[in-house]
């Protein structure tokens, strides 16, 4: 899903991995990954941190999100010299984390603030992203290859009366009402180890095979219904394609088993339907306890490189 490839500090390498979990409205951003002229929010942490520091910074992200995607759970790396984390504090007694974070959030604002052609007005940018932690990383950590599984989430409104303008933008509004037994018992037939090729946009030289480990509906009090998907990685569009298809078997256009046939059948065509990127966020992502990071990362390295 990421094609990144940056050079790997083995723990004896003396860089410091610097970890950062963040948030963001993706509304306003044409995605995650740098783009040229457009806005993206990595091309707006790696320009503040380049303020910062004083020199280019590439960011590994866990999960890049598509444009108009939100991320609630997102976990970046990126490696420093010894003395440049010290030089954060700027030589005042206070830990260089806690200075990375003020600072940091203060030049995130000048950054947006400044951004022209911005395809919203600044006070719509305020505030859409937010760094909560940025600390040293445990030897072995890398946000993307020693990861678990990401986890996402998706809103459906399928009733006029839950139809919330405050949340109008992290909710998709459907016109028709959603039977979530069917949902569930069409999800569940699908779970395991497999090819999504029938739901991923495929990228040249790339796997479509991933462990989708949990894929389920939930009606909320409120009556909205919450998609919740997990998996070791997801390949392009793959959630987006997911959840496109359910609807269709929850409206009733489709039999429970239709998204099996579609999995087997391994072909992208007009069947295969986007849901609307808006109500999607990146929830979490889960990585090993400490003293296992390194050995995933390994793992999951070995497999990616293969698969490329």
């Amino acid at each position: 899903m990421h094609s990144q490839k940056p050079a790997v500090p083995q723990p004896d390498s003396g860089l410091l991995r610097v970890r950062m979990n963040l948030a963001y409205d993706g509304g306003p951003f044409s995605g995650w990954a740098i783009q040229p002229g457009l806005l993206t929010v990595q091309g707006v942490l790696e320009e503040a941190l380049a303020t910062l520091l004083r020199r280019p910074i590439r960011l590994t992200v866990a999960g890049r999100t598509d444009a108009g995607v939100h991320a609630r759970g997102q976990v970046v790396h990126f490696d420093l010299e010894p003395g440049e984390w010290e030089s954060l504090a700027r030589g005042k007694m206070i830990d260089p984390s806690a200075s990375l974070l003020r600072r940091l959030r203060g030049v995130i604002t000048k950054v947006l603030g400044g951004r022209v052609g911005a395809p919203v007005p600044y006070r719509d940018l305020a505030g859409a992203i937010e760094v909560h932690t940025a600390e040293l990383a445990p030897i072995g950590f890398d946000a993307r290859f020693s990861a678990l599984w990401r986890r996402y989430s998706y809103r459906i409104a399928d009733r006029a009366e839950s139809w919330d303008p405050l949340t109008r933008n992290i909710t998709l509004w459907h016109k028709h009402a959603l039977d979530v037994d069917d949902l569930n018992s069409a999800a569940r037939r699908i779970l395991g180890v497999n090819d999504y090729l029938s739901f991923c946009k495929p990228r040249q030289f790339s796997t479509t095979i991933r462990e989708l480990q949990d894929f389920s509906f939930t009606r909320n009090n409120d009556g909205v219904v919450v998609a919740t998907v997990r998996a070791d990685a997801f390949c392009h569009n793959m959630v987006r394609a997911l959840i496109g298809a359910s609807l269709a078997v929850g409206a009733g256009e489709e039999q429970p088993d239709w998204l099996h046939e579609r999995l087997v059948a391994k072909v992208r065509d007009s069947k295969t339907i986007l849901a609307p990127p808006h109500p999607l966020v990146l929830e979490e992502v889960k990585y090993p306890d400490n003293s296992a990071l390194f050995g995933r990362a390994e793992q999951t390295r070995a497999l990616r490189t293969a698969e490329d």
